[in-house]
């Protein structure tokens, strides 16, 4: 399989890219803890087919330690009991903020009071963050028919 455009290549690209890796810098040195948005990630990517991302956030959280059998239940997330609730909280909002053409009328009120439970303003400054990114970058990757498989962790810095 072959990339449609070599994006990582192509100078314009490599412009809009320099800016949203600058915003995941910010999201990434957020008090919204590493683990929390690794999941996020993962489960964005599951949702939105990106092979991609899905290789690169598995990678990068296993090489952060994150646990294989964490790792193998996260698209089943709900009825898994190794997540804890705020990770529940912030996966709900995921699932919901990447869906968002699927359902009338957006995130709903309680999956935002769940997930305000759990993070003060700063962090769900970066979760609301996160989940648009993610899903930036997910549809990028899609469109372009980005391969998956070689990412190898820290790849890009």
């Amino acid at each position: 399989m072959e990339s449609r455009l070599n994006f990582f290549g192509n100078p314009l690209a490599g412009k809009v890219l320099k800016h949203i890796n600058s915003a995941n810098k910010v999201i990434a040195e957020s008090p919204l803890p590493a683990a929390t948005q690794e999941l996020v990630k993962i489960r964005s990517s599951q949702i939105n087919g990106c092979g991609f991302c899905t290789d690169m956030h598995t990678k990068d959280a296993t090489h952060a330690g994150e646990t294989q059998q964490r790792l193998n239940l996260v698209a089943a997330w709900r009825e898994a009991t190794v997540f804890t609730d705020a990770e529940r909280a912030a996966l709900e909002l995921t699932e919901q903020g990447t869906r968002i053409a699927d359902a009338a009328g957006g995130v709903t009120d309680e999956a935002w009071a769940n997930a305000a439970k759990h993070y003060d303003e700063d962090q769900l400054a970066a979760l609301v963050s996160l989940i648009a990114l993610i899903n930036a970058y997910n549809r990028v990757n899609v469109i372009v028919q980005q391969p998956a498989g070689d990412y190898q962790p820290g790849q890009f810095g």
